[in-house]
């Protein structure tokens, strides 16, 4: 049997088999979506006109969208340039595969996204994993480095949505010569003064070398920027093979970006309703055995050890028309499976409570 056949078999028999569904869940409560502020429903009268790129933004895809909406972007991030990827995964495949270079060091926290591992993996840099949210083993890898040293964290990590420490992870880079890169997905838009991140939230921007902001979570959008020096920028336009070789997005994409940005103050009270829900749903779990994770975010974990108990309870909440996703090992560590309930500003009382009614 071919070996890829043979991965495909060994997955199905240990119950981890992925398929794609096209089965609509409008009739349901969502408790699964990235949507936190349930923009991706919200059309904007721009959103009429549709123009494909047509090419790379190297050969025939850049326009005076792009640019304008990438210097709002960055004036709006508080950051000296940016540039605009077709999705997070492309910008951090991107930056970690051309930035680090041979005889360097990437020093990465064990929950990062996978997009950023990838990206290591093309650079050919060194790289270090250290324990979660450790400041004492992060340094510790930080003695060992060579080279020039990136550091590279999530503000709001996507599986237990904590926190990282990141003063203190950036006052360790400034001591230790490194540059710290900082994957914004999960704070972007929430977090901040109009939903400019904890990074700008923190006044972090002048220790961080480079931020990754995506469009496609609370944003309700599509595509991601990398935000950092010009310098940056410049070099991510010569070296990033993601960017280069890309047909670059459409301008209703691009457009979209700017709107949604741009709107501060409707993502401020969208914000207030979802931290009300946020912390309602703590109320009601926060004594549960289940509730072994706190987390101030709007990703919330359930844990329910067992690949097999914690699909049992995704299928029941299905019954109930309620939309919440099982997360299985080896994704999380094993008896640490778990429900990843996301909620949103859009999510009712009653819907929590029902929620909570099912699981409890």
């Amino acid at each position: 049997m071919d070996k890829y056949l043979k991965r495909l078999e060994e997955r199905r028999a240990n119950g981890l088999f992925r398929e794609l569904s096209s089965f609509s869940f409008e009739e349901y409560v969502d408790f699964c979506s990235n949507n936190y502020l349930g923009l991706a429903t919200k059309t904007y009268e721009s959103e009429l006109d549709f123009q494909a790129a047509t090419g790379s933004r190297l050969i025939s895809g850049n326009s005076e969208l792009y640019d304008h909406t990438e210097v709002f972007l960055a004036d709006f991030f508080e950051s000296d340039s940016a540039l605009i990827f077709n999705s997070g995964y492309d910008a951090n495949l991107g930056f970690f595969g051309s930035v680090p270079q041979k005889g360097d060091t990437v020093i990465y926290d064990e929950y990062i996204h996978a997009s950023v591992r990838d990206g290591i993996r093309l650079s050919h840099a060194k790289n270090l994993k250290f324990q979660h949210n450790s400041i004492e083993d992060l340094e510790n890898k930080l003695l060992k480095a060579e080279g020039e040293i990136f550091v590279a964290v999530e503000s709001v990590y996507s599986m237990d949505g904590d926190f990282a420490p990141l003063e203190i992870i950036a006052d360790l880079c400034q001591k230790y010569n490194a540059k710290l890169i900082v994957d914004e997905a999960h704070s972007a838009g929430i977090y901040g003064p109009g939903g400019r991140g904890l990074v700008v939230k923190l006044s972090l921007q002048d220790k961080v070398f480079a931020r990754l902001v995506t469009f496609g979570k609370a944003y309700g959008s599509h595509g991601a920027v990398v935000l950092g020096n010009k310098n940056l920028r410049d070099y991510l336009i010569n070296f990033a093979r993601s960017f280069i070789y890309s047909t670059g997005l459409p301008n209703v994409a691009v457009e979209r970006i700017f709107e949604v940005v741009q709107n501060g103050k409707y993502m401020e009270e969208m914000t207030h309703k979802l931290f009300i829900n946020v912390d309602f749903f703590k109320s009601l779990f926060s004594d549960s055995p289940m509730y072994q994770i706190n987390s101030e975010s709007p990703i919330q974990t359930l844990i329910i050890p067992g690949n097999e108990a914690v699909k049992r309870l995704e299928a029941k909440l299905l019954k109930e028309k309620i939309w919440c996703k099982a997360i299985l090992s080896p994704t999380v560590p094993e008896g640490m499976e778990r429900l990843r309930v996301s909620i949103h500003s859009f999510n009712s009382k009653k819907e929590i409570e029902k929620l909570y009614e099912v699981v409890a």
